[in-house]
């Protein structure tokens, strides 16, 4: 076989569509996450260790964001993940997310992002506000932060759920869930949650929320295969 011919062959493995070996299709998990059982009735939050809040909130009360719920009783700020299985080549966020305090409250209750990735601490209000989330695997810490003054940045180096709380303001909390790998997301008004970009594999898929504790579900993802997996919280009798 001369030169020639072995050019030829070689142009037509590598161009003939039938004999291309593709990579493996990515499937997905998506589902919904929703809540049983009897719910207690919200009780306003109490802003008068604040006066500058109760006027915020006189004709709009605050309420708990531990437990928010949604049509056909769906569960909001759960945390879905992939907690093993998957080999994460989804890079860090050079983008920080962004933790604000505003109108007396975190404008975001839970904030989910990436260990190594930054958090910008912001104050919106007129008012300070001391900001502690406390860690107990990563460095615990708190800072006050007066109105006016710029955001700050920190990142963390280990996974870990830390709750949060101000120190001048008791009634505040929230969540930074701090996670290894790339394939999370959290659910909204409508309990929905989707996993994509999911090679080949076994995995092991946890839901989590503050006030319900964790669940873990067992899943086999094939090549290009999308997945119902739905979960289902109990209240306490």
């Amino acid at each position: 076989m001369n030169l020639r011919t072995i050019v030829v062959s070689a142009l037509f493995l590598c161009t003939s569509p039938n004999l291309v070996v593709g990579m493996p299709q990515e499937g997905s998990i998506h589902g919904r996450v929703t809540i049983t059982g009897v719910l207690p009735k919200p009780k306003a939050l109490d802003l008068s260790k604040e006066p500058e809040c109760v006027k915020m909130h006189a004709s709009e009360p605050l309420y708990p964001e531990n437990v928010l719920t949604g049509p056909g009783r769906s569960l909001r700020n759960v945390v879905v993940y992939i907690s093993q299985g998957a080999t994460d080549n989804v890079p860090v966020p050079p983008t920080p997310v962004v933790f604000d305090q505003q109108d007396c409250h975190y404008t975001t209750h839970v904030l989910v992002f990436r260990v190594g990735q930054e958090v910008r601490i912001s104050n919106s209000d007129p008012f300070s506000h001391n900001i502690h989330p406390m860690a107990k695997i990563n460095r615990e810490w708190n800072k006050m932060q007066p109105p006016g003054t710029p955001p700050f940045g920190y990142s963390y180096e280990r996974e870990e759920f830390i709750p949060i709380k101000c120190n001048i303001h008791p009634w505040m909390s929230g969540y930074f869930v701090v996670l290894r790998t790339g394939h999370f997301a959290l659910t909204g008004e409508d309990g929905t949650f989707d996993l994509p970009g999911l090679p080949p594999g076994h995995y092991t898929i946890t839901a989590w929320h503050e006030a319900f504790g964790t669940q873990n579900k067992e899943v086999n993802v094939n090549g290009g295969e999308s997945i119902d997996l739905d979960f289902s919280f109990a209240t306490k009798p």
